[in-house]
């Protein structure tokens, strides 16, 4: 459980203190997952070109991982590139790929410091060699970390997983390691990416958009959602802890009455 007064020290702005009197520690997501979406639409609207946005959208990033630690959650998932990412322009593409490596090698020590465990899902294999190796080693060298497990999704597609997951099953039927008549969800859940983790609580989509965009489509049934117009160069501390709070708020049901 989050300690109120470490809460208190770091969300200390006014507006961050009326949310924390609503806030019930005892009732914190276990999971939050993030569509980050704005960066290119961050940049244009100042003239910059759209890397800009992304390079804005890493502090986003580091902020929010921090505001997850207060707060106590244990799973962070953010969508950083779908497999419909491809499409972009290569440029773009290329300073992206190049971007991921900058930025682990930046923060990987202080990541490693706070606890954090890092994993990567997605068809990593796809992923240039550079790009994977440097995940690779984040990955290691966090293993044993267990205050907060910040997930890269990344060369990521819902459907593929699902797809991924599917073909495995039917592998396991085609030897005979599995009988047909015990193909159901568990069966088809043990081999999604996330097998090892619990299903988010809470998905977050910044920019404004009301579509999922093939994000964790299995795991997220019973999620809530919660958008916001801020783009995602801008979100911060006080849009996560607006997010867990309106959260806490809903009374979850799970197709029950």
């Amino acid at each position: 459980m989050p300690d109120l007064a470490s809460l208190e020290a770091f969300f200390s702005a006014k507006r961050d203190r009326e949310l924390l009197a609503e806030l019930r520690l005892d009732r914190i997501p276990r999971h939050v997952a993030v569509i980050m979406d704005g960066n290119g639409r961050w940049a244009t609207k100042r003239g910059l070109p759209r890397i800009a946005g992304h390079r804005a959208g890493v502090k986003a990033i580091r902020e929010t991982i921090q505001a997850a630690l207060e707060l106590g959650i244990e799973v962070l998932t953010v969508y950083s590139f779908s497999s419909e990412n491809w499409r972009r322009p290569r440029d773009e593409v290329e300073h992206l790929m190049d971007l991921f490596v900058e930025v682990l090698e930046q923060e990987l020590r202080t990541l490693d410091e706070l606890g954090v465990r890092i994993r990567v899902i997605g068809r990593r294999q796809e992923l240039p060699p550079r790009t994977a190796d440097a995940f690779e080693r984040a990955e290691l060298a966090t293993a044993d970390n267990r205050r907060l497990t910040y997930v890269v999704a990344l060369n990521y597609g819902g459907r593929q997983e699902i797809a991924d997951a599917a073909r495995a099953v039917a592998e396991l039927v085609a030897t005979g390691q599995l009988e047909p008549a015990s193909v159901d969800i568990d069966a088809i859940a043990a081999h999604l990416y996330t097998a090892d983790l619990p299903d988010p609580d809470l998905l977050i989509r910044t920019s404004g958009e009301l579509r999922v965009s093939n994000f964790l489509l299995w795991q997220i049934a019973y999620s809530e959602l919660w958008v916001t117009s801020t783009l995602w160069p801008d979100f911060d501390r006080h849009d996560l802890l607006r997010a867990v709070v309106d959260y806490q708020r809903r009374s979850r049901r799970f197709g029950g009455l």
